[in-house]
């Protein structure tokens, strides 16, 4: 399935991923397509024949009731980063993915740089906008996995409940960046774009940047996964282009 054909982890220039275009559950290596039903919970959404609360007891999975809905506004809505993820910690992936209305918050950039070499998403404030992305239906252990792969954000409540596709309104949180966000020429919060634009773009707007890391984004990537190069890249973000939106935290990497 073309989901699951790389992810951000082992391919840093596909970052975010590939994000599906509907609802659906990631089931192990699969993905599984959801209808909403109108005004009604989402375990009563259907995928293929069954109920979500019946593919999840068919899988032995939890419940909808009990689970935490988090936001994803970077790699956490492809489904190949999720499997990553998960299978490197020894947790099943079997997620509910519904997309949502999120109120305030979009996706930006954060000012700092992934051990694997991409330049991550952060949530950004956007008061009056609205951002449709993925909510993730997790489980204690899924949970937990999850907040041991974001060492670079904070998990805190949304100000505003989400939309679902059915109208039903949740509370959810999101993980917010430590490290704030870039800027852009304009001095206005970056939103993120596909990878190989973004570091192109960052390339072209620096030349210290390009002095640390190279001319193109393929030579970012190999030379940023040097420890000591990806420390520089960061003070130079942390000083030249980097603007606090959103909540931040105290720096911890």
């Amino acid at each position: 399935m073309a989901l699951f054909e790389d992810d951000p982890i082992s391919q840093p220039l596909t970052y975010p991923g590939r994000v599906p275009e509907t609802s659906g559950v990631l089931a192990d290596a699969a993905y599984v397509p959801l209808r909403a039903a109108p005004g009604r919970p989402v375990d009563e959404w259907r995928a293929g024949p069954e109920t979500v609360a019946e593919l999840l007891a068919r899988h032995g999975g939890a419940p909808l009731e009990g689970r935490h809905l988090v936001v994803a506004v970077g790699s956490n809505a492809a489904p190949s980063q999720l499997l990553r993820k998960f299978t490197d910690h020894g947790v099943r992936p079997l997620v509910p993915m519904t997309l949502a209305r999120v109120r305030d918050v979009a996706p930006g950039v954060s000012a700092h740089v992934s051990k694997w070499g991409y330049v991550p998403a952060a949530p950004i404030d956007t008061p009056g906008e609205t951002s449709r992305l993925f909510a993730l239906w997790l489980d204690e252990r899924q949970l937990a996995a999850l907040d041991l792969t974001e060492p670079n954000y904070r998990r805190e409540p949304l100000a505003h409940p989400i939309a679902l596709e059915s109208g039903v309104r949740r509370d959810a949180a999101v993980y917010w960046g430590r490290h704030g966000c870039l800027a852009d020429g304009g001095g206005r919060p970056r939103r993120l774009t596909p990878q190989r634009a973004l570091i192109g773009s960052l390339l072209d707007e620096s030349s210290q940047l390009r002095l640390l890391c190279g001319d193109t984004p393929d030579e970012f990537v190999v030379n940023v996964r040097d420890d000591t190069v990806r420390e520089a890249v960061y003070r130079l973000l942390q000083d030249k282009h980097r603007i606090n939106h959103g909540k931040v935290g105290p720096r911890d990497r």
